[in-house]
């Protein structure tokens, strides 16, 4: 199937790769987070307040770490046109008249497909 629109590649989801390592990456955070918590529980001395606190924290973390990891990614903003997002520079002359230059405006190339011919099918 073609497409009429030209496709943008700021309007691509984040790749997998990187959404699981960023993903592992907030579990395995939290889950340091409930250790530290379980060793203080423990190794505080005398018991308090504070060791009900590490303790919580030490049951509690793990369901906050799973679902804040399997929170998915954000969905990509609305991606921006190509032929709007490059303004083109000014010009009084035509194209084929200008000069080659070596500015620091950007050249936009585009490339559009002839439809098919019926004589070339065959």
């Amino acid at each position: 199937m073609k497409h009429t629109s030209a496709q943008s590649a700021t309007s691509l989801p984040r790749a997998p790769r990187d959404d699981a390592h960023t993903r592992m990456g907030k579990y395995f955070s939290m889950m340091a987070i409930r250790v530290v918590c379980f060793v203080l529980m423990v190794a505080i001395q005398p018991y308090g307040w504070y060791t009900w606190l590490f303790a919580i924290g030490a049951v509690l973390l793990p369901y906050f770490a799973v679902v804040i990891a399997n929170v998915a990614a954000a969905p990509a903003a609305r991606a921006v046109p190509p032929e709007r997002a490059i303004e083109a520079p000014p010009s009084a002359a035509p194209r084929a008249a200008q000069t080659p230059t070596t500015s620091d405006t950007p050249t936009v190339v585009r490339v559009h497909e002839a439809p098919r011919r019926p004589e070339d099918a065959a």
